[in-house]
């Protein structure tokens, strides 16, 4: 008898858990959504995590709230997130191809992201870019390589985040480009520098330079891309101005912890192809040098798998010592 009540007892929270499940599947949303991003306000990924949290919140018909989790190469906003309750109420916005990244850059991640996270959507594709000031000389890619060659480790440059790090280093590793790297907490504060001569050239993401460009400011090179971001113009890329095999991209993506509900994910894959169909946010991301990017959930997760294993290459073939 005791052992039939215990069998029953096992069975019957079993099902609760699954009926659990299958109501919070049925009912999402019924409360409001949190949008994390790990930069600060006012910076391109804040402005696109808003963007697409005003999509989110006409399409789901509820608050989306945006939360900055800034600091520590965005682990912090990512293991906020990976222990968050998988209910699809706490979505990470984030570049899918840095949340990999961090795998390999950082000594000790806080967490095994391709295991904490599901990718229900891909938002946009964008690659990094190499600046100079308005103001230098060089006009082409090929002409600050010939100048950094024979400034030698007396050249220095600026980057920020994982994408621009790692395509700043295959630069120079497969070019033999030897300037110092200057590490920065956010693309935009190494613009002072560059500006002041500090700084001969910047590596950064085509929001921040589209802008500055569009200022006068800066003059962009090339692109990391070996296929053209159209975004972003006639910005050769730097495959075909003398960096064979350079082709680094970086695709956006909202990011949830592994456990939520299929249908969840399936809903907010949903939302996000609605959100990408629409003539504005095409629009908005040219303006932020990305092309629209969608796939599927499995189709997404896949690529978030593949670009895991490939960053470990990239950051063995830069010879970047993990931090």
């Amino acid at each position: 008898m005791v052992k039939t009540l215990i069998k029953w007892s096992c069975s019957t929270g079993v099902a609760l858990v699954f009926l659990s499940h299958a109501a919070l599947a049925q009912t999402y949303p019924s409360q409001d959504i949190h949008m994390v991003t790990a930069f600060p306000p006012g910076s391109g990924a804040d402005i696109i995590t808003r963007f697409f949290a005003e999509k989110v919140k006409v399409a789901s018909g509820r608050t989306v709230i945006v939360e900055n989790k800034v600091g520590a190469w965005g682990s912090i906003a990512t293991e906020y997130v990976a222990r968050a309750k998988p209910d699809g109420y706490t979505i990470l916005m984030s570049a899918g191809s840095a949340t990999a990244a961090g795998m390999h850059l950082m000594k000790r991640p806080p967490v095994d992201v391709v295991k904490a996270f599901r990718i229900p959507a891909t938002m946009g594709r964008l690659a990094f870019v190499v600046a100079v000031d308005a103001k230098s000389p060089y006009t082409s890619l090929p002409q600050l390589t010939d100048a950094m060659k024979k400034k030698a480790k007396g050249a220095t440059y600026g980057v920020a985040a994982q994408t621009g790090i790692v395509t700043a280093e295959l630069y120079k590793s497969i070019t033999g480009v030897e300037a110092v790297q200057v590490l920065y907490r956010t693309s935009g504060d190494a613009l002072p520098e560059l500006f002041n001569g500090n700084l001969d050239y910047v590596v950064i993401d085509p929001t921040l330079a589209l802008a500055q460009a569009g200022q006068g400011k800066i003059r962009i090179l090339a692109q990391g891309a070996a296929t053209p971001i159209k975004a972003l113009g006639d910005i050769p890329p730097m495959a075909s101005v003398g960096v064979p095999g350079m082709d680094l991209i970086a695709w956006w993506a909202p990011h949830v912890p592994s456990a939520t509900p299929v249908n969840v994910i399936n809903q907010i894959n949903q939302w996000f192809a609605q959100i990408l169909n629409l003539p504005d946010t095409s629009e908005f991301l040219k303006k932020f040098g990305m092309d629209p990017f969608f796939l599927t959930p499995d189709e997404a997760q896949a690529l978030f798998i593949k670009e895991e294993k490939a960053w470990a290459e990239y950051v063995k073939l830069a010879k970047i010592e993990p931090q």
